[in-house]
């Protein structure tokens, strides 16, 4: 296929912020994970597929499989749907005890 361009599981955005690697990043409608530090302006790559340990609302609590969103504000996971963005679910549950939130990321442009 002469057409394709790449699988589309890792890309290249330009860094919205200063970006450290393992944070999540929201450019527009794509949500990934940065594999590398950015400066602001910068171009960065983000893995949209995959199992992450992301930082998370500490009081939130979820069940595995439950929908897990990013709040771009506070850069973090959440399960508070409003004003956040899908990007995927808890792959484990979550108690309101832990900073951090396993997430399956589906890469699915919402």
């Amino acid at each position: 296929m002469r057409n394709k361009v790449q699988s589309g599981n890792v890309v290249s955005v330009i860094a919205p912020a200063l970006v450290l690697s393992g944070q999540g990043v929201l450019v527009g409608a794509l949500f990934g994970v940065a594999a590398g530090d950015a400066l602001q302006g910068t171009s960065v790559e983000i893995a949209r597929e995959g199992v992450f340990d992301l930082v998370a609302n500490g009081a939130d609590t979820a069940a595995q499989g439950a929908k897990a969103y990013w709040d771009n504000t506070a850069k973090r996971i959440t399960t508070t749907a409003t004003n956040n963005t899908l990007v995927g679910c808890f792959t484990a549950d979550k108690t309101a005890s832990a900073s951090t939130a396993r997430v399956l990321l589906d890469g699915v442009v919402r």
